[in-house]
């Protein structure tokens, strides 16, 4: 099994939601070239991507036409995603180490749908700064945790509150999602609060538009 492979538990593959899945994705990335604009020789650090190899995992290496321009690190194993884009330099990490590159080597660094996995605010903060620490922008996606669906269990509307998605998640037999070291569920608020101190950052609305109802969030944070 890989790594990755449990996040894809409510998506199906050929499936009405893996669909809807790949559609707010490409909006996402529509959304990082809109917003970050990113230059022909600049180079994009791509954090936490995918050991699995479906058409609704790593948007950013599918559809950048610059891939060359583009390193990717992750913590599974690396074989599949090098055999499916051997022109992209990846770097195998370990959760809650440092990233293996000097300050500032990237233009931009992204990551979509992993901060909500690295565990709790005490977490997620270094993991932030970590990203800042090795580019010059970041642009960061999550799940919106107000979309009336929840993206890995399915549940909905429960997990709007913390209490009745833990609740909910042991009905179902879906335990582990309550649990905030495998899912933290993400806010507007609880994306500023891991913010570095000092920064210039936005947060808005990204993936399907419903308003405070979207499906994801984004967080873009800029040097001064």
């Amino acid at each position: 099994m890989t790594v990755d492979e449990r996040y894809y538990e409510a998506v199906q593959r050929g499936s009405w939601g893996e669909r809807l899945m790949i559609s707010a994705r490409d909006r996402i990335y529509s959304d990082f070239i809109a917003i970050c604009a990113p230059g022909r020789n600049e180079t994009i650090l791509d954090v936490g991507v995918s050991d699995v190899i479906t058409d609704g995992a790593n948007t950013l290496e599918e559809r950048y036409p610059y891939r060359d321009r583009i390193t990717a690190c992750g913590i599974g194993k690396p074989d599949a995603f090098r055999s499916a884009f051997p022109e992209i330099a990846y770097y195998p990490i370990k959760p809650r180490a440092p990233l293996p590159f000097p300050d500032k080597t990237f233009a931009i660094a992204t990551a979509n749908a992993v901060l909500e996995h690295v565990g709790g605010v005490e977490r997620q903060r270094p993991f932030v700064m970590e990203m800042f620490r090795v580019a010059r922008q970041v642009f960061l996606t999550v799940p919106n945790r107000f979309f009336p669906v929840e993206h890995h269990t399915a549940i909905p509307i429960a997990h709007w509150s913390d209490f009745t998605f833990s609740l909910a998640c042991r009905i179902s037999g879906k335990s582990k999602w309550a649990n905030e070291s495998e899912l933290r569920l993400m806010s507007s608020s609880r994306l500023a609060a891991v913010t570095p101190t000092g920064a210039n950052f936005k947060v808005g609305y990204t993936g399907f538009r419903l308003g405070p109802l979207s499906s994801n969030l984004y967080l873009l944070i800029e040097q001064h």
